[in-house]
């Protein structure tokens, strides 16, 4: 070997071990806007050295705290009002784990068909969407996904949402 290729290879590893040893220091997550629809990013980069949280998907809880079971959808509400519900109960997890709702990059909601319309109420699910996202408390949005399901859990579940969070170490 030359020696003006010897000191290339030890350049570029002095250099490859530079970036290596400042990865950590680098972590973050990167949130990309929307061009005209700011509700939901493009999408959100995490890149290396960041704590992922992957959150199972959740269901609403019946709006009587008294009760553990719904029997009926007035037990649960409508969509928004299941949205609004499921969304507290992540976030609280959330919290109990050191995340923050600004810390979710990537929702996938499962909605069920309303049954008084036969279909999948998506207005309702962005009006309890809004309630969390793009607001004072949390001027973040995230990655989202939605999809109509035949059916959730349980036969008075109306939405079940899974969230990702992502914060720098």
């Amino acid at each position: 070997m030359s020696a003006k290729s010897l000191i290339r290879t030890l350049a570029t590893t002095a250099v490859t071990g530079a970036l290596l040893c400042a990865a950590p220091a680098m972590a973050q997550v990167v949130k990309y806007p929307n061009p005209g629809f700011g509700l939901i990013l493009q999408g959100a980069e995490v890149k290396a050295g960041t704590d992922l949280f992957y959150l199972s998907g959740q269901l609403a809880s019946p709006i009587d705290p008294k009760k553990t079971m719904a029997t009926s959808f007035d037990d649960l509400g409508d969509t928004k009002t299941q949205t609004i519900s499921t969304l507290t109960k992540i976030k609280a997890i959330l919290e109990s784990k050191g995340y923050t709702m600004a810390d979710l990059v990537k929702l996938t909601l499962f909605v069920a068909a309303d049954p008084k319309t036969g279909k999948m109420d998506f207005a309702g699910a962005n009006e309890g969407f809004k309630q969390f996202f793009n607001t004072t408390d949390n001027p973040t949005t995230v990655a989202r996904s939605a999809f109509q399901v035949a059916a959730l859990a349980g036969p008075y579940y109306l939405i079940e949402i899974e969230a990702i969070a992502a914060k720098k170490k």
